[in-house]
């Protein structure tokens, strides 16, 4: 009867702890869930304007509400668009013309003035000036995307009046065994929330 006994309090002993050690598996588990789900929260904010950004540029920043870069972002685009267009039709007419003059075919004229070497700098020149355009748009969309997302970082810093920095200086006099002496120099604080 007492080894009955014995093994039944035992029982009852174990049974709350085997209980209490799932009840913390469930809440460690919840808790991990929840941190989970607050930086997805966090970080899907940048992930979903980058995006955006990069299948419509200036659609990250109307996420962001920052309407007011969206012109610029357009501007830059067509500005450099327009470079675009107007050198590489510039290129085309240089290098047909280029053509035309070292060909042996009498029915194709040079219609400029030019001979065919400075056809060729000519060529050359508003080849380079439409491949800037070229890279100016890839790095102005690049830019576009990146702007998204760390806006989208900095959506949630904090910028209150609370933080602050004052440099005061300070001067102490001492009187040492034979001498008065005096110290200089200057504190900083710095103020947090």
């Amino acid at each position: 009867m007492k080894k009955n006994f014995l093994i039944f309090f035992l029982l009852i002993l174990l049974v709350p702890s085997f209980a209490q050690q799932q009840e913390s598996l469930v809440s460690s588990q919840d808790s991990i869930a929840q941190v989970k789900a607050d930086r997805k929260k966090t970080y899907s904010g940048p992930r979903k304007a980058s995006i955006m950004s990069a299948i419509l540029p200036g659609l990250g920043q109307a996420y962001n509400k920052k309407f007011w870069k969206i012109p610029i972002i357009y501007t830059g685009l067509g500005g450099l668009g327009y470079m675009f267009t107007i050198n590489q039709q510039q290129y085309n007419y240089f290098r047909k013309n280029l053509i035309a003059a070292n060909d042996e075919d009498p029915n194709t004229m040079n219609t400029t003035r030019w001979d065919s070497q400075n056809l060729q700098t000519q060529k050359i020149t508003y080849r380079k000036r439409r491949d800037i355009a070229i890279i100016g748009i890839a790095i102005l969309y690049v830019l576009n995307i990146v702007d998204a997302n760390v806006d989208a970082h900095l959506k949630t810093f904090d910028v209150s009046d609370d933080l602050s920095i004052q440099i005061d200086p300070w001067q102490d006099t001492y009187v040492g065994r034979s001498e008065l002496g005096t110290t200089v120099g200057f504190s900083v604080k710095l103020n947090f929330k």
